[in-house]
């Protein structure tokens, strides 16, 4: 429900659509939110590609994220402005999807901790906590709470244990709903799920923080595009391996799976886990260019 997030969502539903009509389509859209404005821009390459409907599947994308008749805006009130150039790939286009049409530098990464998936041990725990503070609004929904919400977490680390010192969250809930009943859901939620990953990952202690925050900045009832505008590709870090890991240039959202930005992504990521899995060593950050 972040307004950035949602911006990411609706340009990842607009290439699934496309390649679902084309395997080799070319996609690269940008979309910004604002209220219950959404603007989209870009290119849409592929077969049948006018048959798309955009309205829709953006209108689908508020509504799964939890928008509708509580949360402002809903789906129907949304105005939706598209600049999309849409058509069939060009003439020769479709056998040149195979080579780089740009130049990138990309960031692979990948330690040997399996219990992560070969990420960061903060990144792994923020991603987890964050899923299960979202659903609270399904599990609690007496807390009143809306889609909007962030996580952050501290993570002491120290020859191969790894400690929970810090946590805090801004979760979107309406004023007239209890903010106690909601710390204490959430600290319950976190403490269960930090039980949960010490037995998945060993080192991993399952004492809670005594440095808990929630809406540190008071009242957050109103969030998503209504209280901050959003922007596809802004959320660079979190949607790559977080703050200690540095990123590459170029988005991942809206870009098809050819495009050099993603593709030399996914790329970087599976040199970088292949040659933690052979044993060659222990945390490894590889580094592609990509040339036109």
């Amino acid at each position: 429900g972040h307004p950035d997030k949602l911006c990411d969502a609706i340009a990842d539903v607009l290439v699934q659509a496309a390649i679902s009509l084309e395997k080799r389509a070319l996609v690269g859209v940008e979309v910004a939110c604002h209220r219950n404005k959404v603007f989209i821009t870009g290119r849409i390459g592929c077969r049948d590609a006018n048959t798309i409907d955009v309205d829709a599947l953006v209108r689908n994308v508020y509504r799964s994220a939890g928008y509708g008749p509580d949360w402002y805006p809903s789906p129907e009130q949304l105005e939706i402005h598209a600049e999309l150039c849409l058509g069939p790939l060009e003439d020769g286009e479709d056998e040149f999807r195979e080579l780089s049409d740009d130049q990138a530098i990309c960031i692979g990464y990948a330690n040997d901790i399996e219990a992560s998936n070969h990420l960061p041990v903060e990144h792994w725990l923020a991603r987890h906590f964050a899923k299960r503070l979202y659903r609270l609004r399904d599990e609690n929904s007496e807390l009143g709470l809306g889609p909007d919400g962030k996580v952050i977490v501290v993570v002491k680390e120290a020859q191969g244990t790894w400690q929970l010192e810090r946590f805090s969250c801004s979760l979107q809930q309406k004023t007239a709903h209890d903010e106690i009943a909601l710390f204490r859901a959430i600290r319950l939620a976190v403490e269960e799920e930090l039980q949960q990953l010490s037995l998945q990952l060993p080192g991993l202690s399952p004492q809670m923080p005594q440095d808990i925050t929630v809406n540190g900045a008071g009242a957050f009832e109103v969030g998503g595009p209504e209280g901050d505008n959003g922007l596809s590709g802004k959320k660079l870090v979190m949607d790559a391996y977080g703050p200690r890991v540095p990123i590459g240039g170029g988005a991942w959202s809206g870009k098809d799976f050819f495009k050099a930005d993603r593709a030399g992504g996914l790329h970087a990521r599976r040199i970088a886990k292949y040659i933690v899995r052979l044993g060659l060593a222990k945390e490894v950050t590889v580094v592609l260019g990509w040339f036109p």
